[in-house]
């Protein structure tokens, strides 16, 4: 684990080299680090707070971190390398909380930016959590289902040290799902000698996983944009909505939006978009893309690029990719009147000032796309008293949580008169920094 007391983060970056493979990309420099940004925003918020400059000082900073290398044989026989992270930023609160991601970019940075922006989520929400990220690089559609289940179970076992019910709870992420989740869960059973099935959320149901655990992302953004039509005066039936990412959030986003009578004219993944403008047949949409692999050369449609759906007219923009989507490059061509953030940092600081000035609303990520880590919460309640609950009930206790941390950010900004995300990171920064000063400082 790496001690951070007296280094900038910023700088410790892994380095890439080889061992049968490239181990790691290179962190993005400036605007587009996800580091960098997520400090920026912190530094930004506690202008705002009165709070202990030593308190400031160990908010900046992960608790602790992991870095890790592993062998894992392939099925030709080969033995390839990779690396691996798990972060903390947080345990003030309690157990920390955060997804884990299989991708070939994944950094130290970014997943240091992650698990700070969990820790914020979770206090913003009044969860009994702190923040954790952790992360693989590695394509996971370059490998077997078996080689992927082989490199899972190894990367539990380095990280193990960190993990636990009562210590680090790891849910899905870009790249993972629930089956990656069981995998995990398992390995930790059997190092165990029982099952332990509070040790991961995400899973599937029948492990211990919670109904509607998949959807709450999704469900819990498109919450959070009902709430903002409703303040805005404006009527679902009379919105438009394009969505960047038709992954698991993005999809589910874009049904919602659906049920309630918003007009989807345009959605898009990693390889394009498509834009429609009397509105999308998401059923339709959503065998094309089974079948085709991408959203492109949906019949009917328009192709787009990315870029191009970003700057749409549209009533919402819901952002449900990657990270540094919104920069200062493309900011003052959005037309959206609301940016909903279905994923984490998509808009960089430079971005927010930009969006600010033209006075778009924003609804930040760790408000926005928090339904995953809410629901999550609820699984591993539901698991530790071995007492699941219906679907309903989860749905409404995600809808009840998500208005209420709504409200507070909006009240906050407009009790200090500051834009939506350093209102919402004030309230849960806030949180986190009176838990510190009431527990004290040990010894």
């Amino acid at each position: 684990m790496a001690d951070t007391k007296d280094r900038n983060p910023v700088h410790q970056c892994n380095k890439p080299y080889s061992i049968s493979g490239d181990l790691g990309a290179v962190p993005p420099e400036g605007e587009q680090n996800p580091y960098v940004n997520a400090l920026a925003q912190f530094d930004k918020t506690v202008e705002h707070l009165n709070l202990k400059s030593g308190v400031v000082d160990t908010l900046r900073y992960p608790k602790r971190e992991l870095s890790v290398t592993f062998p894992v044989e392939l099925a030709n026989g080969d033995i390839r390398i990779f690396r691996g992270y798990r972060v903390h930023h947080s345990t003030v609160l309690g157990p920390t909380k955060g997804g884990i991601r299989y991708s070939p970019n994944v950094t130290l940075d970014e997943i240091r930016a992650l698990a700070m922006l969990m820790s914020w989520k979770c206090a913003l929400m009044n969860l009994p959590y702190g923040g954790a990220k952790g992360g693989v690089v590695v394509d996971p559609k370059a490998l077997s289902r078996r080689e992927l289940e082989r490199l899972t179970r190894r990367y539990a076992t380095e990280i193990s040290l960190m993990l636990g019910p009562e210590s680090d709870i790891p849910a899905p992420d870009m790249g993972t799902d629930s089956q990656v989740m069981a995998w995990i869960m398992d390995t930790y059973s059997m190092h165990k000698g029982y099952s332990v099935p509070a040790v991961t959320t995400g899973k599937p149901v029948e492990i211990g996983g919670s109904l509607g655990r998949t959807e709450a992302t999704g469900r819990g953004v498109v919450n959070t944009i009902e709430q903002a039509l409703k303040r805005m005066g404006m009527v679902p039936q009379r919105v438009s909505v394009a969505v960047q990412g038709f992954g698991n959030v993005g999809a589910v986003a874009a049904s919602c939006c659906r049920e309630l009578g918003m007009k989807v004219l345009a959605v898009s993944d990693s390889t394009g978009g498509i834009l429609k403008e009397d509105g999308l047949d998401l059923d339709s949409l959503k065998i094309h893309k089974k079948e085709s692999g991408q959203v492109s050369g949906f019949p009917g449609a328009e192709n787009i690029t990315n870029d191009e759906l970003l700057t749409l007219k549209c009533d919402v923009l819901v952002v449900a990719a990657m990270e540094n989507q919104i920069t200062s490059r493309n900011a003052d061509k959005i037309r959206a009147t609301i940016i909903a953030e279905g994923a984490n940092g998509p808009t960089t600081p430079e971005a927010d000032e930009i969006l600010n000035d033209r006075k778009v609303m924003t609804i930040p990520d760790i408000l926005c796309n928090a339904g995953g880590v809410t629901v999550s919460y609820l699984e591993w309640v539901q698991d530790l008293q071995s007492f699941y609950w219906p679907l309903e009930q989860i749905n409404l206790h995600l809808k009840n949580l998500i208005t209420a941390a709504f409200n507070n950010v909006m009240a906050c900004g407009e009790s200090h008169r500051v834009p939506n995300r350093v209102a919402a990171q004030m309230l849960a920064i806030q949180r986190i920094s009176d838990a510190i000063m009431i527990r004290g400082i040990y010894p």
